[in-house]
């Protein structure tokens, strides 16, 4: 059994896409993060960062006691590892899943969360700020865009933690872009969002909290 603290935002769809995915047995806890559920001393002892999503894996490889992971990057690794599955067939695959990984860590989910908090939840409009991350975005998807080229996934005919990384930050209304300029994205976006385990994991997310 795997503990799954979450709260349906694109880091903590990603971890609950892999786990549906691999048909590993979970259950979720909800961290309300508008509530201020992340800064309860329970939550912090697992996830120092107070930041979600986190895992608890009450079965992990060795055998031994719970393994607690925090990170939602970290987590997609630990569980290819754990399962074998998702993180690439071979050495080769595995350096282009890490690259393609890492970029989403350091490039996409930040930059594009950036948007969404100028655009839409700052409490005044910051123009300078909304038109540097609009155009990162831009940027962003361009690059993701460009990788998918002849493509059928992220590193190429295989599904990976790569993918499932990436899915979820792609909000194109939200953020101010226009899917006809990113055809390739579009085409995979679209590929990955009729996977039934993708919509289970949506699915589970609206229970958790129904959107306003």
């Amino acid at each position: 059994m795997i503990d799954l603290h979450y709260w349906p935002t694109p880091n903590g769809h990603k971890v609950l896409i892999f786990l549906e995915e691999a048909g590993l047995e979970h259950q979720i806890h909800p961290v309300d993060i508008g509530g201020g559920a992340q800064f309860r001393p329970e939550f912090l002892k697992i996830a120092p960062n107070n930041r979600m999503p986190a895992i608890v894996d009450h079965a992990p490889r060795d055998g031994g006691a719970p393994i607690s992971v925090f990170e939602s990057g970290a987590i997609l690794l630990y569980l290819a590892h754990k399962t074998g599955s998702f993180g690439g067939r071979d050495p080769r695959a595995h350096v282009d899943v890490l690259q393609w990984l890492m970029w989403q860590m350091g490039g996409l989910g930040p930059m594009l969360g950036q948007n969404h908090h100028f655009t839409r939840f700052a409490p005044e409009k910051v123009p300078y700020a909304i038109d540097r991350y609009l155009k990162e975005t831009t940027r962003l998807y361009g690059v993701l865009d460009g990788q998918l080229e002849g493509r059928e996934f992220v590193i190429g005919d295989e599904y990976t933690i790569a993918d499932m990384a990436c899915y979820p930050w792609i909000l194109p209304e939200a953020q101010g872009q226009d899917m006809a300029s990113f055809p390739n994205v579009a085409r995979w976006h679209a590929t990955i969002a009729a996977r039934p385990a993708v919509e289970r994991a949506y699915a589970r997310g609206k229970a958790v909290a129904p959107p306003k």
